[in-house]
């Protein structure tokens, strides 16, 4: 699957900066770099120990190219399982490609992307799971999913996987073994203890499974659509909870013509907000297309937040059940769909006439985008719509859709088994349907796989990593 050559890649991102660090993979990393590299010491890396760091020069002849550390990581405790060397370099963008295309001269091959962490998943050092929680790590940008990559970078996914894959590849054996003494009639697996396990496994997968709805979510960020009609302060709530001025904000009806998207993260949840167009009836052909496509983003979005102009709808009777009739409809079209209700502008409204407003709208939010009241009570209801317990207590949740895929198909397998031990299906059939949900559960950790199915995953990697 892999070449035993030797590797090298910018493991920084791309562009200047204060230092680079270039890393090396493959058996011989060490004897490539120490022909590039003088160490201010007169050290022979060759002879040094593993997780040091050295300091000196990266030279091309007589050419001295950088001055830099060098850490020397040895097989087979590295991150690749192989011997890797690092070289912390000044940022330049010419130092770093006049150092990589040193080595690439001198023996080396430019790695692919994800090649360091196929190389630890084919060395051992992590499992499938784990090098795709490197990837969801890289590009976690909240706290929560940053916890949940963590958590399965770890193994707490694939621990909780293999243990179940063991127990019942352990009755697995036992099964097949009784084949082997068909025509004496004798059970080595006690079929109590089995219909145990299969229960309990069960349970986890389907636990599992539903993580998947909040893990999912959590990875993406959830995408709350703000709609209401024109200039009601849709665009200057969308300022007031990115706490900058992203959207254009003036006293003209229909200024959004386009959605506006930014996301925020609230208690470590990632929101997406989505200004749209005001809905109104419009011969504006720009205008038009903005209010398709608002409610085009309602559609797609996990939470509707419904605007609307408090002192207007106090004065005006027909806007008033216009309004009420509008969310009506949002609520009918979408039931399972989180709805708030927002009355903005009550910086301008009396206590007489928010008691008055509260009486017609019982489920209604107070909101002043331009003063910022109400803000955070918004944040806390958004927030309080995240399933945030399993998160809190620790538990597994499930991001990656490979995996959820894997645990829908080993659940349905094991169904299958658990069906059969109730009507005394014959070991051999059993034995069919527990081969096949141990499959689905090896391709998970990656101790069932193809050369396909690791061009897919790692391709998604960036260089480097």
């Amino acid at each position: 699957m892999i070449n035993q050559d030797t590797i090298v890649a910018l493991a920084t991102p791309s562009g200047a900066g204060a230092i680079a660090v270039i890393r090396l993979s493959g058996k011989n990393a060490i004897s490539i770099s120490e022909k590039q590299f003088k160490s201010i010491s007169g050290k022979i890396l060759s002879n040094q120990a593993t997780h040091t760091i050295h300091l000196g020069h990266i030279i091309d002849g007589d050419r001295t190219i950088d001055e830099v550390l060098l850490s020397i990581f040895k097989n087979p405790n590295s991150y690749t399982g192989e011997d890797v060397i690092e070289i912390s370099c000044h940022g330049s963008n010419y130092i770093q490609q006049e150092i990589i295309q040193l080595f690439l001269r001198n023996g080396c091959r430019m790695a692919t992307a994800g090649e360091f962490t196929l190389r630890a998943f084919l060395n051992g050092k992590l499992d499938l799971s784990q090098a795709e929680a490197v990837a969801d790590l890289i590009s976690s940008d909240n706290e929560a999913s940053h916890q949940i990559a963590m958590q399965q970078m770890r193994g707490g996914f694939s621990s909780e996987i293999s243990k179940l894959r063991g127990e019942l590849l352990n009755f697995a054996s036992l099964i097949e073994l009784e084949l082997d003494f068909a025509e004496e009639d004798v059970e080595f697996a006690d079929r109590t203890q089995f219909k145990e396990l299969i229960e309990r496994i069960i349970l986890v997968l389907k636990r599992l499974i539903d993580s998947f709805a909040v893990g999912n979510v959590i990875k993406n960020g959830i995408p709350v659509a703000i709609v209401g009609e024109p200039n009601v302060g849709k665009s200057t709530l969308l300022n007031a909870l990115l706490n900058e001025d992203r959207a254009i904000v003036s006293d003209i009806a229909g200024t959004t013509r386009d959605t506006i998207e930014d996301e925020i993260s609230i208690g470590g949840i990632g929101f997406r907000f989505i200004d749209t167009a005001g809905i109104r009836d419009t011969k504006d052909v720009v205008e038009s297309i903005g209010i398709k496509k608002t409610f085009e983003k309602i559609d797609q979005a996990q939470v509707v937040v419904y605007l609307f102009e408090a002192d207007v709808i106090l004065n005006d009777g027909d806007k008033l059940q216009k309004l009420k009739v509008e969310i009506e409809k949002i609520k009918n079209k979408y039931p399972l769909k989180p709805l708030i209700v927002i009355a903005n502008k009550i910086d301008m409204l009396s206590e007489k006439a928010i008691a008055e407003l509260k009486n017609e709208i019982s489920d209604v939010e107070l909101l002043s985008a331009k003063t910022n009241f109400g803000v955070d009570t918004l944040q806390n209801k958004l927030l309080g719509f995240v399933n945030t317990g399993a998160l809190r207590n620790n538990d597994t949740i499930i991001t990656n859709t490979r995996h959820y895929d894997s645990l829908l198909k080993a659940l349905e397998e094991v169904e299958k088994v658990k069906l059969g031990l109730g009507s005394g299906l014959s070991g051999d059939l059993l034995a069919i349907d527990i081969r096949q949900a141990l499959y689905y559960f090896g391709e998970i950790t990656g101790e069932i796989t193809n050369d396909d199915l690791l061009g897919n995953i790692f391709a998604n990697f960036c260089i480097g990593k």
